[in-house]
Parts: C-alpha cells; sequence; structure tokens
C-alpha cells in the first residue's frame, strides 16, 4: 500500500510479487533479501533477484500459506563476495593480483566457515585456476547462498499484509431467494412462502454446479408500510411481499428471521445443509430501515429528520426507495455504532461467517474500519464483501479499510478493449487491496448484452468471470436465461426482489434450455487448476479480432500443490451472434516456454488436443462453443 495506512490483502496460497528499489554508491554489488515474519512468530527470508537492467529494482515473488497478518521488511547489504568474485574473476584470468585476490577469497572464506575452500586458495602447490574453483564450488556457493556474508546492512520499514482464509478471495458465489425455493401460486392469487425448509432442497442442484458460497439476500421481516408492489410499483397487494432489503416489522429487525421463512432453528439447520454439502454461507446485511423498523419507535436519532417532521427515505435519483429510511450515522454515533456491532456479532453466533453489505458506500468510511476490525478481533476468519458500484476512489478506499471482497464494474465492461483494461487494472494495479467479485448478474442488473445476446451472451460472460479471477458469482435464474427487461429498466421484469418467483429447474435442464452443465463444467475447471486461483497472474494475450478475447494464467511449479506447472489459455469469443476467425498470437514466455516452442494443448471444454505455438488460428462459433479453455501441457 503506497501511503501505509492500512495493510497489504492476501489470502492463504496467493504468490505476492515483492519488489523494492536498492542500490549504493560505487561500484560494489549488493544484496537484497525480503524477511517475513509469519503470525506463529516465525522468521523466512527469500532473496531477492535484479529486475530490469538499469532500474535498480529488485524482485521474488512468495507464497503465503498462514493465515493472519505478516510483517515484513527489505533488508539491503554489501555484498563482499559477489564484489570479490566479480573482481576475482577478472583479475586472475588477466593475470592481475592474483595473489591478492585469492588472499582476499581466502579470507572471506574463512568469514563464512568454508576452512577447507580457505585452505585450498592458499595452497601454492596447486594451479591458480584451481585454487579460485575451491572458493567457487557449488557447495560453497550454495552455502553462501544460504547464508551470506553481509556488510553494512540497512532495511526497510516494516509493512503488514493480512492473510485471510482461501474462501475470502477464491469461491464461486451463488444468489438465491429463499422465499422462492418451493413458494406456491394459490388459483385466488395469494402465495405459500418457500421456506428455510424447502429452500435446502434446492441446494444439492447449487452445489452440483461446483458452487463454494450460497448468499441469501436479507431474511428479515420485510415493513408494509410504502411497501413496493411488482416491478417497483408503488402499491402493494395484499399477496405482495415486498422487498427483503426493506428491513423491520412489528415482528422485529436485524436479528430477527421474517416469519414465512421460519424459524432460527429453521434457519440453523439450513445453514448446517450448506456446510453439509461443503460450502459456506454468505448473509447480506444492509443497514436500512423501514418505517416500521423498530428503530424508528426508538431511535429517531438514527434518521434523518426532515423540516415538516417526516423521516427522510432513500433516494439514488432517479430511483426512489419509498419503503426505506436510510441511517444517519451523525446523531447517536456511539449508539448506533453499538448496535450494528452487536447486530453482525448476533449472526457470527449463529454460525455466519460471511457478509455481503449493501450499498457500504452510502455509510462512512470510518465506521466500516472500525466494524470490521472489531468483529475480525475476535473472529478473524469472517469475510466482508462491499457491495458499491460507486466512484473508483471510494470503492476502493472501502477495500483498503477492510473489506475482503469487492463488487465491481466488471458487468458493464463488454468489449475486448474495455475487457482487456478492466482485467489488467484488477489484478495488477489494485491487487494488493482490492479483490474483485465477478458477478455476472443481479437482481438489479441485466445488462443489454445479455438482454439481446441469448444463451450464447450468458456462457460468454460466464466464461470471462469463471476463468479470469478467483472470485465470481452468479443470481439465480441465470442458468435459465432469464434474460426479459422491465421497459426502462437495467433488471428482470417481474423482479425477484418484489414477488414470488417459481421456477420448475428440474423441467428446464430436462429441455436443455438450463446452462448449469457448462456452468458445473467451468466450476470443475477452477478446482482443478491451482493458477486459477490466483488473482495477480492474469495477461492479456492477443488475437487479430476485436471479437475475440485472449488471456493466460500461469502458476509456476514451485508455487503449484503438485509440483507441478500450471497454465490455463483462454480464447473466448465477445459477439453472441456471430462466428468469429482470427489467429491467436502467443507469448509463450508468459508462461514459462520458449518464445519460439510448439506445446500441446488440451481443451477442457470440449475434450480436444492440439499442438499450438506462437501463432495459431481460432475459429468459435458462440452457438455451438463459446471459448476455448485450454490446459497447456508442459512435460
Amino acid at each position: 500500500m503506497e501511503d501505509e495506512l492500512w495493510p497489504t490483502k492476501a489470502v492463504e496460497g496467493d504468490v505476492i510479487p515483492f519488489s523494492c528499489v536498492s542500490f549504493r554508491e560505487g561500484h560494489d554489488l549488493i544484496g537484497v533479501e525480503l524477511v517475513i515474519n509469519t503470525p506463529d512468530g516465525e522468521t523466512a527470508r527469500h532473496r531477492m533477484h535484479p529486475g530490469a537492467p538499469g532500474t535498480d529494482s529488485w524482485e521474488c515473488s512468495v507464497q503465503l500459506t498462514g493465515i493472519g497478518m505478516h510483517r515484513w521488511h527489505v533488508e539491503a547489504w554489501a555484498d563482499v563476495f559477489s564484489t570479490w568474485r566479480h573482481s576475482a574473476e577478472i583479475k586472475i584470468a588477466a593475470g592481475v593480483d592474483v595473489e591478492i585476490m585469492l588472499e582476499q577469497g581466502a579470507r572471506l572464506m574463512e568469514r563464512a566457515g568454508q576452512d577447507e575452500a580457505a585452505a585450498t586458495a592458499r595452497n601454492r602447490e596447486l594451479t591458480t585456476p584451481e585454487r579460485l574453483a575451491g572458493m567457487l564450488r557449488e557447495d560453497v556457493l550454495d552455502a553462501l547462498e544460504r547464508e551470506p556474508i553481509r556488510e553494512l546492512v540497512t532495511h526497510s520499514p516494516e509493512r503488514l499484509i493480512d492473510v485471510n482464509r482461501k474462501i475470502a478471495g477464491v469461491a464461486a458465489w451463488y444468489e438465491l431467494f429463499p422465499r422462492s425455493e418451493g413458494a406456491i401460486k394459490h388459483d385466488d392469487g395469494s402465495w405459500t412462502s418457500g421456506t428455510f425448509r424447502t429452500a435446502a432442497e434446492r441446494l444439492p442442484a447449487v452445489r452440483e454446479m461446483g458452487f463454494d458460497v450460497v448468499y441469501l439476500p436479507p431474511i428479515h421481516p420485510i415493513g408494509r408500510t410504502n411497501r413496493k408492489g411488482p416491478n417497483n410499483t408503488l402499491t402493494a397487494g395484499p399477496n405482495d411481499p415486498g422487498s427483503p432489503w426493506a428491513i423491520g416489522a412489528s415482528e422485529g429487525g436485524h436479528t430477527d428471521i421474517h416469519p414465512e421463512l421460519g424459524t432460527i432453528e429453521d434457519f440453523r439447520y439450513f445453514r448446517s445443509e450448506v456446510e453439509r454439502l461443503g460450502m459456506e454461507l454468505a448473509l447480506d446485511i444492509a443497514l436500512q430501515a423501514t418505517p416500521d423498523h423498530p428503530w424508528v419507535a426508538e431511535h429517531e436519532d438514527w434518521f434523518t429528520v426532515l423540516p415538516d417532521g417526516s423521516i427522510a427515505y432513500a433516494e439514488n435519483p432517479p430511483k426512489k426507495y419509498q419503503d426505506i429510511y436510510p441511517l444517519n450515522f451523525d446523531g447517536d454515533r456511539n449508539g448506533l455504532y453499538t448496535e450494528i456491532l452487536e447486530m453482525f456479532e448476533y449472526w457470527v453466533t449463529q454460525g455466519v461467517k460471511i457478509f455481503r453489505i449493501d450499498n457500504p458506500h452510502t455509510k462512512p468510511l470510518q465506521f466500516w474500519e472500525w466494524v470490521i476490525y472489531e468483529v475480525r478481533a475476535l473472529r478473524p476468519e469472517v469475510v466482508f464483501l462491499a457491495e458499491a458500484f460507486t466512484r473508483p476512489a471510494v470503492m476502493q478506499a472501502l477495500a483498503q479499510a477492510g473489506f475482503q471482497q469487492s463488487y465491481s464494474y466488471f458487468t458493464w465492461r463488454n468489449t475486448k478493449q474495455e475487457l482487456e483494461e478492466f482485467l489488467t487494472s484488477v489484478s495488477k494495479e489494485t491487487s494488493a487491496f482490492m479483490r474483485p467479485n465477478l458477478f455476472v448478474n443481479t437482481p438489479d442488473i441485466l445488462t443489454e448484452y445479455l438482454q439481446f445476446g441469448g444463451r450464447p451472451a450468458y456462457e460468454i460472460r460466464a466464461t470471462i468471470a469463471a476463468m479470469a479471477g478467483p472470485l465470481w458469482g452468479m443470481y439465480a435464474g441465470y442458468e435459465l436465461i432469464e434474460n426479459v427487461a422491465r421497459p426502462g429498466s437495467e433488471e428482470n421484469i417481474d423482479n425477484e426482489k418484489y414477488e414470488f418467483k417459481q421456477r420448475d429447474w428440474a423441467a428446464e435442464e430436462a429441455a436443455g434450455s438450463s446452462i448449469a452443465p457448462y456452468v458445473a463444467k467451468l466450476n470443475a475447471i477452477r478446482h482443478a487448476h491451482p493458477t486459477l486461483e490466483q488473482l495477480g497472474n492474469f495477461e492479456v494475450q492477443y488475437s487479430s479480432s476485436d471479437d475475440l478475447l485472449v488471456f493466460s494464467k500461469h502458476l509456476a511449479a514451485e508455487h503449484s500443490p503438485n509440483g507441478e506447472a500450471d497454465t490455463i489459455i483462454v480464447v473466448v469469443a465477445l459477439n453472441p451472434h456471430s462466428v468469429v476467425e482470427a489467429t491467436v498470437w502467443l507469448d509463450p514466455t508468459k508462461f514459462g516456454l520458449d518464445g519460439a516452442s510448439r506445446f500441446e494443448v488440451e481443451d477442457l471444454v470440449t475434450g480436444a488436443h492440439w499442438e499450438w505455438g506462437a501463432n495459431n488460428y481460432v475459429r468459435l462459433d458462440p452457438h455451438e462453443v463459446p471459448a476455448h479453455i485450454l490446459h497447456v501441457k508442459h512435460s
């Protein structure tokens, strides 16, 4: 972090690139070392290597495995052995100051504990090359690499890296409304709401698609005053359930459950089923209230009171949210802070370890820094996702202040240039503090690309999100190509935010109209290839067509769990309506091969095998196969 106000962020298993600028006067050589103090008190040292010539930069990459706060700094020193070796090899070959150079080397060998090498250097019965070679044996050089002779040691200020558990930065999310799962519509137009028990029946199918996190919108009582009707209309009928984000009613507020969903015991059952299937539960927290929320009657100073005595409702022009009162953090600051902290602590005691925060950019940054710190001080495994589609500086500041994940502009980046710039930015420029969760849609976001691109558009966007970033997500119904927008809006018609939605998942899959099998394949590829768990290894590759996005992700053998290099090349069509033919130009040096190499690739989508190199012909028909996801065979 440039300003050093907050720690850098990482997750367990991240390969972190470290760099610094280090130099000294004159021509003597220096050594540079990265020193990392782990949370369990151990110290690890990593030699850094020169970067681009003439820049005085030094670099190394380290894979972090321990969860918790890591402390690191850089040490630089006069490398007297390397300086001597450089001079000795030149002078001795030229017959200049031979004995002086050998004696200097012998003294360095004694300092390094290499007495045999020192004796060899002073043994005049040997030839000069033999005396020099005795100090440059592989075992001697290895020992000096591990324990260098260091003079004039200096070190940088100490900095911090907060390493979170893996799911904080590597996961596929699936959003569903529990009230819709198992909901029944009756002949008179009334509904029986789905419950946590009926929603649990959907969980095996979610797991079958390979998702890691099940995310629920707010599960609290919904207000009745100014309740919204279908499609955000201002008048709700007797059978309209209202928006889950309109929190608070006579039945309670943020620590209560909507009675139609069940009891706290039913919630615990749902959570346990999520975990039994190998997933985790994420809960939406929206810090706002309806006019019916208990907070309104008990704490009027937590809201903004207008001159006419009424309380201001939420607005995001041109949108208006008459069913929601935003909180005012400038009134009873301590009381409101404490109430919200206790709310988070309550849900943590109910087993919730992941929170998706609605509109965090409308609350004070200092509040988030404080509350996230307080929650994680006792429960460091807790993860916070910021739903903040706002200005870059604000979105990035939220990430710096504590959020482990962030929504991003991904849904609105569709052209080749937009995607290359966006994905490079989030993987290189902001990756030290912001981890983007690449959601392909939400209840509020149905882009024109999805509205008019049909099934290919849905498969294309899922491919890019799942392959380009370690975090991605989708909202239920995406797999069914729900793409009809409400006129004049960027959201689905008959939005599930305001009404129940019945879906016949089995019938859609049986008819072949669901892309669930393709989504399952994407997530299976993610789980099988550790290179896809890294954020910073995204590299743009090139093609001759603006309708083709090409990128690679590479993990070196020393950082791979099985000790083998792992490389994925993704070639994805961007125009969902037409076939694309193009030349793909690769730079194999970006994934550990010689620039002129020929190598075998396996298409993980179709199972085909080809020989590829720097130049390759590609033809993709997005109505058949939207992408090549190629695994490079390194052996």
